[in-house]
């Protein structure tokens, strides 16, 4: 077999500006879709149950994405195609979420909007698994772990934008950050037509740019088996389905492994996002759980979208770090020790009244999430085999999923039931969770497998 030739630094960063879009896109979506969905009448306690869209969807569509990715090729290659047809979509869904108003007459607007928001995570989805299993299609072990933290990079930075824009919008350029009950700001609106842009602008960068391996080069670098048989020759007694469920079955003992500390990042990580808001409304700016439309409340919103940038803008730059902190000690001890930042930031957010001061556990926040997206892939990438690689990207995403939606089904309910709907207290749930997570780390057999 031959060796996987090194790319330059220019190439790498190229094949994954994309992420950048997909990137700006979901921190509109996670900085926004709370305000949104409460706007249109949607109660604190319920706000989980309309962000279950979300990971139900991601947790359908990722497998099978990754299922069809490996065993794709046409005129735009192999993974591409998919980052293309996803980001379309994921851009039609940030137009017209803002506006679910228009249907009001025939559905409420709330549930227009968790439609939406089930198509944009779709979509997002769909561009972003194939992203990950690209990295490991073009670049050697050696190159793997840079690979991807370019990509957790450029997530930050895209990020950064995408939480800022409604303050940009609204601080410096004057838009209306205030609308009529039931109504969003415009500030919020016109950031999401922003972002639709920027998602298919960097997409298509990625597109043009990055020239993938053809099968006969895959089996050259991979083996006679690195690219499967394709769909449309697969034994037809033998679905997609029933060779997901098999791969489930059969997938590797590092997989498993980390699959108990995505469990508990995760459920810390959409604890944070469909939360924070409500919670420093009421917390920090002394709001009433109704008060949803006041311009205090927004003013906490947009505060919200700041916050987001900061931990999102550390991340991008502790994702440039953590390669040598990986190198100085290990993979686990720096996953490890960056998840225990990120508990002790969101535990301290109950004992702080100062908006301002708040940027101080977002750093915390941002050192954990560059380390929950890149170190659990890069202890992955090498302990799985080439020829599927795009499938088991996608299996990985359950443990993603799942602990979303236990947490979307009853962390309203437990608010509701023990906290008096202080949504302050999930934040200290999060936080609970990623320390649980930090100590499962040393659990996981990191090795090339």
């Amino acid at each position: 077999m031959k060796k996987l030739p090194r790319l330059t630094k220019a190439q790498i960063w190229n094949m994954s500006l994309g992420f950048l879009g997909i990137q700006f896109g979901f921190a509109l979506q996670n900085a926004n879709a709370s305000r949104i969905l409460q706007t249109f009448g949607a109660d604190i306690e319920h706000l989980g149950w309309f962000w279950l869209a979300a990971p139900i969807t991601g947790m359908l569509v990722q497998p099978i994405v990754g299922h069809y990715s490996d065993r794709t090729w046409n005129r735009l290659g192999r993974r591409r195609p998919y980052f293309l047809a996803g980001a379309l979509f994921a851009a039609l869904a940030l137009v017209f979420m803002p506006n679910a108003e228009i249907l009001a007459a025939i559905i409420p607007p709330m549930f227009v909007g968790a439609g939406l928001l089930m198509i944009m995570d779709a979509s997002i989805n769909v561009s972003m698994e194939p992203f990950r299993a690209l990295v490991a299609d073009k670049l050697p072990l050696d190159q793997r772990t840079f690979g991807f933290s370019v990509q957790s990079t450029l997530i930050g930075i895209g990020a950064v934008a995408g939480s800022w824009i409604t303050y940009v919008l609204a601080e410096w350029l004057n838009v209306s950050k205030v609308a009529p009950a039931g109504s969003v700001p415009d500030n919020v609106i016109f950031s999401f037509y922003l972002g639709a842009a920027v998602l298919i602008i960097t997409i298509l960068w990625t597109v043009i740019t990055t020239r993938e391996y053809s099968p006969k080069e895959m089996e050259e670098f991979h083996g006679e088996e690195a690219h499967p048989t394709p769909a449309s020759k697969m034994v037809k007694k033998e679905s997609g389905i029933v060779q997901i469920l098999k791969d489930f079955v059969a997938m590797p003992r590092t997989m498993k492994q980390l699959g108990v500390v995505q469990f508990f990042s995760w459920l810390a990580l959409f604890g944070m996002w469909v939360y924070t808001t409500p919670a420093i409304a009421q917390h920090v700016y002394n709001l009433p759980v109704t008060d949803t439309s006041s311009e205090t409340y927004n003013d906490a919103g947009n505060w919200v979208g700041v916050l987001f940038g900061v931990y999102n803008g550390v991340a991008a730059l502790y994702a440039m770090l953590l390669p040598f902190i990986a190198k100085k000690t290990s993979r686990k001890t720096a996953h490890s020790v960056s998840l225990l930042f990120g508990a002790a930031g969101l535990l301290s957010i109950y004992f702080i009244k100062d908006p301002d001061i708040l940027i101080i556990p977002m750093v915390g926040v941002g050192i954990a999430w560059a380390s929950i997206l890149t170190m659990p892939y890069a202890i992955l990438s090498g302990a799985l085999p080439a020829r599927k690689m795009g499938i088991y990207m996608g299996l990985f995403n359950f443990f993603i999923t799942i602990p979303q939606i236990v947490n979307g089904i009853f962390s309203g309910p437990v608010l509701k039931a023990l906290f008096n709907s202080q949504a302050v207290f999930a934040l200290i749930i999060a936080g609970a969770s990623l320390l649980i997570a930090a100590v499962s780390v040393y659990f996981v057999e990191d090795k090339e497998d």
